[in-house]
């Protein structure tokens, strides 16, 4: 089975940058699209950024296009989340899985947080 963990929240200041990265164990993790999805508190869970197999086409939610940066080492079987120019709004519990359509379980999560 899959696992997935998320690592490099923390505390940071609006206008600031973090770098998220999730390792994923499974020798299919190549061949499977990821993405980012956060959950902030009393909010649903909610797609962020995708990335495909290979790398080659991303996507992001409105909300953070221009400020957010997806990314993938398949030798490494570890996506990224590049954030800049961080937000309050962006505040959440940040987690991986494949996308658009994740699988039936979820890592732990990271925590991040943007002070005002």
């Amino acid at each position: 089975q899959v696992q997935l963990v998320e690592s490099g929240g923390g505390l940071v200041q609006a206008g600031g940058s973090l770098r998220l990265s999730c390792a994923a164990s499974g020798r299919t993790f190549s061949n499977v699209p990821m993405g980012w999805f956060r959950q902030a508190p009393g909010k649903e869970r909610a797609s962020v950024a995708t990335i495909s197999r290979s790398g080659s086409s991303t996507s992001y939610a409105d909300s953070v296009k221009g400020r957010f940066t997806i990314s993938r080492d398949n030798a490494k079987n570890t996506v990224y989340l590049q954030m800049n120019s961080l937000k309050p709004e962006d505040t959440a519990v940040y987690y991986c899985n494949k996308a658009p359509v994740p699988y039936d379980f979820w890592g732990q999560g990271t925590q991040v947080t943007v002070s005002s």
